[in-house]
């Protein structure tokens, strides 16, 4: 009996137990979706089975009915919840609570991998359970040797903390020593079909013709496995060679792969396959619980089978939705190829998702871990765009950034007719609600820079300097024309940052498409330090990326 089966035949007792011993296959089915929203794609199969199964179960006396239903565990009614908002609790978490994180080392962790890595920190926290970080390297081609350091590296910027690190190239002996002993339970079998007649059986729901060799004919083959070609034979799982869905079918366990390992060499040619690997990890360093998107619901299928061959317990697995990242680029095969040809400066290029980039732009941490945490691990798809990303980040950055002025495409402006009574320095708050961090000072002499695009083109226009005095400009010259902001309101003037001329900073912004914007900043700014988050007033946050012979290089994170 396959799991759809298992599930159907409890609730057509349950559903048998409650009217009469009469189960009603409209109600069986709408358990089955509620509770299981995996099967709803296959509504047509599930209607069929259930049919069956509820003929069946009706036929029976309802003494047999209420007693199969006590031993497959009984029916308690379900407590009406409240809607969960951000993480819900874990299932059967008595006996403590062991997860793992495990990325394949392909490229730099992006901000899809945040919601794994940052929902199982956050479980780990709420249960004081143990997190196992570990990178699942077993297919060779898919390996960047710089991500084994770019990962550890991405998670402690997320806050991630994990208790114990593995690699799986490490633990190749213990794969072999697992798939020895699967071989001798006759839970797998070693195959040497060719690719596309194996497909033509499996389609077709008949075994393979190695499928019922001797063990000893399976372990001959198997120590052969090592000297033969890539895809001359493999080692499959044993599952239902007529389950409904074909790629649950007699599954591989063990390959060759004719591929140099960057961390092994070519010391091994036999491989796991990602769910035996994960299957035996997974129960040897005793995880209990299994965070995966919903696209690995037929991998759990899976690996179950080869829980049950080895008699050991299944985790909790716990799926969810899709993660679907809205102008955000995620793809690290599709990074990887434009930083070869030069497109991308790099993994931290500010058009990429990238955690790297993200964090080099001034994306706090924190808003990330807000982000994914108000998420959940539901099975309903979610949408997240850089508008809400900037919006949790913006409520950091508010408290944290100290302002400053900065005049991007500069115009050099002398203003005359100015009294030497405001010829003088100006002093504004570093934050205007945090007076005790001090004030930064503008020396005002009347010859300012100001951005090309704010200079008034209508004649007799008033623009306020913040602070400062207001000007018009006439046949392209500045004038004074007053001193405060009374006139300036009077006058419907436009306010802008200004930056003197005197002593101004040379800066450069990065923005988000990679674009620069080329400007002077105040005196004051050089004493913000690199990595510091800074707003620049009526530009946006920035981040200070490099500091070199008294250049200030930024980049954009958002208005």
């Amino acid at each position: 009996m396959d799991k759809l089966e298992e599930i159907i035949r409890k609730y057509a007792l349950i559903n048998a137990t409650q009217h009469g011993g009469q189960a009603q296959p409209g109600a069986v089915m709408g358990m089955v979706m509620s509770n299981h929203p995996e099967y709803r794609q296959n509504a047509g199969e599930v209607s069929k089975t259930t049919a069956q199964i509820v003929q069946a179960i009706n036929q029976m006396p309802i003494e047999e009915q209420n007693k199969e239903l006590e031993e497959r565990g009984g029916y308690q009614k379900k407590k009406k919840q409240e809607k969960v908002q951000g993480l819900a609790d874990l299932p059967h978490t008595e006996e403590g609570v062991v997860l793992r994180f495990a990325p394949n080392p392909s490229g730099p962790l992006h901000v899809g991998h945040a919601r794994a890595a940052l929902s199982n920190d956050e479980y780990k926290r709420r249960y004081k359970g143990k997190l196992i970080l570990r990178v699942e390297d077993t297919d060779p081609r898919r390996v960047d040797p710089e991500a084994y350091q770019m990962i550890p590296e991405d998670l402690k910027w997320m806050g991630v903390t994990w208790d114990e690190e593995d690699i799986q190239s490490n633990r190749m002996e213990i794969y072999y020593q697992m798939a020895e002993e699967l071989i001798k339970k006759g839970g797998a079998y070693m195959c040497t079909c060719p690719g596309d007649v194996f497909k033509e059986l499996k389609d077709s729901s008949q075994p393979c013709p190695h499928r019922d060799a001797s063990v000893e004919e399976n372990l001959a083959l198997w120590e052969k496995m090592p000297e033969t070609g890539e895809g001359e034979m493999v080692l499959r799982v044993k599952t239902d060679i007529k389950h409904k869905n074909p790629a649950i079918r007699d599954w591989v366990a063990m390959r060759v792969v004719e591929e140099t390992h960057p961390l092994e060499g070519d010391k091994y040619r036999v491989y796991p396959m990602m769910n035996f690997a994960v299957a035996v990890d997974d129960h040897l360093m005793g995880v209990t619980h299994v965070l995966r998107g919903k696209d690995h619901l037929a991998n759990s299928e899976k690996q179950e089978y080869l829980y049950h061959h080895m008699n050991w317990d299944v985790p909790e697995f716990i799926h969810y939705g899709r993660l679907k990242m809205e102008d955000i680029p995620l793809s690290t095969s599709k990074a990887r190829e434009k930083i070869e040809e030069g497109i991308y400066s790099g993994w931290d290029d500010p058009r990429l998702g990238t955690i790297r980039a993200i964090a080099r732009r001034g994306i706090q941490a924190e808003a990330i871990r807000e982000l994914m945490t108000e998420i959940g691990v539901k099975m309903a798809d979610t949408a997240v765009s850089w508008k809400k990303i900037y919006g949790l980040n913006r409520t950091i950055l508010e408290e944290k950034a100290n302002r400053y002025f900065m005049v991007a495409n500069p115009q050099l402006v002398e203003i005359k007719g100015v009294p030497d009574s405001l010829l003088k320095s100006v002093e504004r708050p570093l934050h205007p609600d945090h007076l005790d961090r001090g004030m930064r000072t503008l020396n005002f002499n009347g010859c300012v820079y100001l951005d090309s695009e704010d200079i008034p083109t209508q004649p007799g226009e008033v623009l306020r300097l913040m602070d400062a005095v207001n000007i018009t400009f006439q046949d392209g010259q500045a004038h004074y024309h007053s001193e405060g902001l009374e006139e300036a309101r009077e006058a419907k003037a436009r306010i802008v940052q200004w930056v003197p001329a005197t002593n101004a900073v040379e800066t450069e912004i990065v923005m988000p498409d990679a674009s620069v914007v080329t400007g002077f900043a105040e005196e004051s700014i050089s004493q913000v330090k690199v990595d510091d988050v800074v707003q620049l007033e009526r530009i946006g946050f920035t981040r200070l990326d490099q500091k070199e012979d008294g250049q200030l290089r930024f980049y954009y994170a958002h208005k």
